[in-house]
């Protein structure tokens, strides 16, 4: 009891409103985003949530009809998050393991989206002053921990991570499950793997990053309402999960992008734990407006 309370001293719970105001910061800062040039999406049919589970194919097109890779992809950030991609098996079950050149991949990702960006060094800041992490080298650890650390969705194989749930996406029990990242989006679409279906909810924002959710069908595998954040650089998506996961881990986030208000929702993973009882991310995505 004792223990729990120093370390409970040390922390001064961020505010509803600290927490907004922190997100605009990051916002403000995310100088790596799709403009409107470099990204152009055709999100078509508009459909009520009633009918989000009816797996009709409402599209005459792809939801992307244009990115311009060649100036995004070579940013540090998106190619560091590209070579993560594809260090995951999608079916549930199957055991995930990593060589020696993955985990280094894993640290690069760390490494340029929170130390070597005004976005990540801005969110450690925040946390720093809240008395969340006593240095970046235990922010990185933990954020490490938290998002690569392997766990168990199925059969107890350890099969699964907040960051393959999340960003990569993931197949359990006969439909998708987690996927919440417009690049990954992008690319499965743009290979034929992936078919946008139609989208319940567009975010009030005109340019970009923007919030959709979305129906598509992934290797005959549907996902009734896939949110995701829209052409924002990797480190900023990364960035307002863990701020809420962090500060809100299992609760509705409430943020503030441009003036306008974003509910991200967070799951923690209660099954297993890391460190000194910690929990993993289970999931995180932007809740529908």
């Amino acid at each position: 009891e004792c223990v729990f309370f120093i370390i409970m001293k040390h922390v001064m719970l961020a505010t509803d409103a600290e927490i907004k105001a922190v997100s605009e910061t990051l916002y403000t800062l995310d100088s790596n985003k799709a403009s409107a040039s470099q990204l152009k999406i055709d999100p078509q049919a508009l459909v009520a949530d009633s009918q989000t589970s009816s797996q009709t194919d409402l599209s005459s097109s792809r939801l992307y009809s244009y990115l311009d890779e060649g100036t995004l992809f070579s940013k540090p950030t998106y190619a560091a998050f590209l070579a993560l991609l594809d260090n995951y098996n999608w079916m549930t079950g199957t055991t995930e393991s990593f060589t020696s050149q993955q985990l280094a991949e894993q640290d690069t990702f760390l490494k340029e989206t929170m130390s070597n960006t005004e976005v990540g060094k801005e969110l450690f800041a925040f946390l720093y002053t809240k008395g969340y992490y006593a240095s970046e080298a235990e922010f990185i650890q933990d954020l490490k921990n938290m998002w690569f650390g392997l766990y168990s969705r199925y059969n107890g194989k350890m099969d699964s991570s907040g960051f393959e749930h999340i960003f990569s996406g993931e197949i359990k029990g006969g439909k998708v499950s987690g996927f919440h990242n417009w690049i990954q989006f992008y690319l499965l679409e743009k290979k034929g793997e992936l078919n946008y279906y139609s989208h319940s909810f567009d975010g009030p924002w005109t340019s970009y990053p923007d919030v959709l959710g979305m129906q598509f069908m992934w290797k005959g595998y549907y996902k009734q309402v896939g949110s995701a954040i829209i052409g924002c650089s990797p480190e900023f998506d990364f960035a307002l999960y863990s701020l809420c996961y962090i500060t809100r881990p299992g609760k509705q986030c409430r943020l503030s992008l441009g003036g306008k208000d974003l509910i991200i929702q967070t799951y923690t993973w209660e099954n297993s734990f890391y460190g000194d009882g910690k929990k993993f991310i289970g999931s995180a995505y932007p809740a529908s407006p």
